[in-house]
């Protein structure tokens, strides 16, 4: 595939010709810049049926970014863009990665966006983790959780998913919130932390 081709892709969704007969749909529509590229990316990524060869490659590019050397010429407005372009495909080549991840980064390049290669990768994430069915859980508590308490709350989060669709699991740790739990699945949220119970109980008193 040629480079001009995902950029076309780029252009054709910046344009908001998104039923167009020659791109494939993504599984969810992440919106703003990276969420165009990372579309126009998983397009290109299955009609060559290398969705899950891309998103192992993107893995490799996103330790790359963080080499503080490459970085900062990524970032650095003074080094011409035809550099930075060619400094970081020379790394992917180096990588031995496909022709399709390395023509996102000469499109990026080509459009003086560079910068946002960390969000198109993330972006890309959402979609694979759409195609495979998960549903992404985000679960914060006060205190690590142990294996059994993450069993358990997999077997009780299941409730909320459809047929066909598994979990995701991630989890964080954040003292602030006391006890309890904040739970997110999907456009869910149920804040059920000591915190979130202080302060209802203090404002319940301020009313009365």
């Amino acid at each position: 595939m040629a480079t001009h081709t995902l950029g076309q892709h780029v252009r054709q969704f910046s344009s908001s010709v998104i039923r167009h007969a020659s791109l494939v749909k993504a599984p969810i529509q992440v919106y703003g810049v990276e969420g165009r590229y990372a579309t126009a990316l998983y397009s290109a990524a299955s009609k060559h049926n290398k969705l899950d060869q891309v998103e192992r490659e993107l893995a490799q590019v996103s330790t790359l970014i963080k080499d503080p050397k490459l970085s900062g010429i990524v970032v650095d407005p003074h080094v011409k863009r035809n550099v930075k372009q060619q400094m970081f495909c020379n790394a992917l080549t180096r990588a031995k990665l496909s022709h399709i991840t390395i023509n996102l980064i000469n499109v990026l390049a080509d459009n003086g966006r560079l910068t946002l290669t960390g969000g198109v990768i993330a972006a890309f994430a959402k979609m694979m983790s759409a195609h495979r069915g998960e549903v992404l859980c985000s679960v914060t508590t006060a205190h690590p959780l142990d294996e059994v308490m993450s069993a358990d709350l997999k077997v009780a989060l299941k409730s909320f998913l459809q047929k066909g669709e598994t979990i995701k699991l991630e989890t964080k740790c954040d003292p602030s919130i006391l006890g309890g739990m904040i739970v997110s699945v999907g456009d869910k949220h149920v804040d059920m932390s000591t915190k979130a119970k202080i302060q209802n109980l203090t404002n319940l008193i301020r009313e009365t």
